[in-house]
């Protein structure tokens, strides 16, 4: 068993801890350093997830005025394609 962990971490736990720890203090060192905090960035996430959310709909909504203006051209114009070709 103590093969299947050391080859999922990919070393022995121990070192794996060490590691993590060092990167996370030097991670939060560079984050305090630029200002960055966990909730900013968690905002900063949720903000841009309602921004395409409500761009999303907005889209949709343009793109069903270009289908009703197309339509109101196209749909008479196939109407009296089909009819003309029916009487041949």
């Amino acid at each position: 068993m103590s093969n299947g962990v050391n080859g999922f971490l990919g070393d022995t736990p121990i070192r794996v801890i060490i590691k993590l720890l060092i990167l996370s203090v030097t991670v939060g060192f560079l984050m305090s350093i630029f200002g960055l905090y966990p909730q900013d960035i968690l905002f900063a996430v949720r903000n841009f997830v309602l921004d395409l959310w409500n761009t999303g709909f907005k889209t949709l909504g343009r793109l069903g005025d270009y289908l009703l203006l197309g339509a109101v051209i196209v749909i008479p114009v196939f109407i009296v394609i089909r009819l003309l070709s029916y009487r041949r």
